[in-house]
């Protein structure tokens, strides 16, 4: 064990002095999947042993806010975690001056047990089921956002910002390559920080919305697909406050505009062959195909607290809402529904999950739709027919708001074992109190037609 550290530590010497690295950002995807950590010498970091957080950063709220104390969840003396780097995900980071190294780590209790509370060991948890079995999940993320002009003002609505025309964005402009073009410079910037971050990343399109684009993935795998679009929303964000505006990952910002998605697409290979199990012998859609649909269709309606976290995720969940889907109907090529069959060669059948919002944690978005799945073929559950007319009219089976969400899945055992049990309680107590929160604002709308009416 300790030649392994001894060589990680040199592999980690070599590579700072490669690039002359001065300072370290010890990175932890929290539960929002935002960046909590440490910033460090790069030579303390190498030789002052292993940085150390509270573990509390995995029960605190959006809003900085904690759950009342519950020693079930977390013990309300911060225990001490270590953080211990994955090597894999050592990069520098293109938008400060003096040569500075990102990291990010897992999370150990000081007994060398992991912390079951941070979402990406929640991931690994899921990834563990599908490689006892002997096979492989393979995903390729679509993130969608917005570019908003500047705001300081939380109770001022959102704007589009202005383009190289002078002009302000429009709507339904989706794949107008002049709609890019309006925002040129700092996409070419994005891309350049990208490169330099070896974030795999593939098409960049417009969306529906004034300002809304939509940035696509290379396949691969979930723990790395998932690091990397952590750190592509930190990036973009960069690059945004560079050029004076905002980008912006909320699932519904602006009140007449689509809301942004989180789409992921996800098939099953076998870790042996490498061949797609999604497949079958004949070229069509395998059996565990299908209970792998079966499997997202029983359960994501329990599991969506983890694809829609906010009390904002569910204005884009809406009927009548065209860019967001109300259900888990699947059909083949059919954009209307929440699970689609994309029309593609044996060998690349996938499925495209369409229900996770832009707000979802990357770890857990993946992390849930895979043990949805798993759950399916494990319980061979049989799918409902697929839908070749439009989707919205089968109906809403999805829950309309948080506090349904937090209910479901708080119903749903399996869903707790697969998570973990203390994972899962410790988010539904940081979301419950989000949620408490929340009702305790007033709304513009709400002082705009209450105040002199009833």
């Amino acid at each position: 064990m300790q030649k392994k550290e001894d060589d990680k530590t040199a592999a980690m010497q070599a590579w700072f002095e490669e690039r002359d690295i001065t300072e370290v950002e010890c990175l932890v995807p929290d539960m929002t999947g935002t960046p909590k950590g440490k910033i460090m010498p790069a030579s303390k970091y190498l030789h002052g042993g292993r940085p150390r957080l509270p573990d509390s950063i995995f029960i605190q709220t959006a809003a900085g806010d904690y759950p009342e104390d519950d020693e079930r969840i977390w013990n309300p003396i911060e225990q001490d975690m270590e953080l211990v780097p994955d090597l894999s995900t050592m990069r520098l980071v293109p938008w400060v001056d003096e040569p500075t190294a990102q990291v990010i780590h897992d999370c150990y209790y000081l007994n060398g047990e992991p912390v079951d509370l941070a979402p990406r060991y929640v991931l690994h948890r899921v990834l563990e089921l599908f490689e006892e079995r002997g096979w492989k999940p393979v995903v390729a993320p679509e993130v969608e956002f917005y570019l908003v002009q500047k705001n300081t003002d939380p109770d001022y609505p959102l704007e589009a910002p202005i383009g190289r025309s002078g002009r302000q964005g429009a709507s339904s402009q989706a794949y107008s390559i002049d709609a890019v073009n309006e925002f040129d410079p700092l996409f070419e910037k994005m891309y350049d920080y990208c490169e330099a971050l070896d974030l795999d990343i593939d098409t960049l399109i417009q969306e529906e919305g004034s300002g809304q684009m939509e940035i696509n993935f290379q396949h691969g795998s979930p723990l790395d697909l998932a690091d990397q679009v952590f750190m592509f929303k930190r990036t973009l964000r960069e690059v945004a406050f560079e050029f004076d505006i905002y980008a912006t990952f909320m699932a519904k910002p602006m009140q007449h505009e689509p809301g942004s998605s989180l789409h992921i697409h996800q098939s099953v290979t076998d870790s042996e062959s490498g061949e797609n199990i999604f497949a079958g012998e004949d070229g069509r859609p395998s059996r565990l195909f299908q209970h792998y649909m079966g499997g997202l269709q029983r359960y994501l309606p329990s599991a969506i607290a983890y694809l829609a976290p906010n009390v904002n995720s569910y204005r884009r969940l809406v009927p009548g809402n065209l860019a967001a889907p109300i259900n888990t109907e699947w059909g083949y090529d059919n954009r209307t529904v929440g699970l689609r069959a994309p029309h593609s060669s044996p060998e690349a059948t996938r499925i495209e999950s369409r229900i996770a919002g832009a707000d979802a944690n990357p770890y857990l978005a993946m992390a849930t739709n895979l043990v949805c799945g798993y759950l399916g073929m494990m319980e061979q559950i049989e799918p409902r027919p697929p839908l070749q007319s439009v989707g919205y009219k089968a109906g809403q089976n999805l829950p309309s708001e948080l506090g349904r969400a937090l209910d479901a899945l708080d119903e749903c055992r399996k869903l707790h074992e697969l998570m973990g049990e203390r994972f899962t309680q410790a988010y539904l107590a940081a979301k419950r109190t989000e949620y408490r929160a929340y009702f305790r604002v007033i709304s513009s709308w709400e002082r705009q037609y209450l105040l002199l009416r009833v």
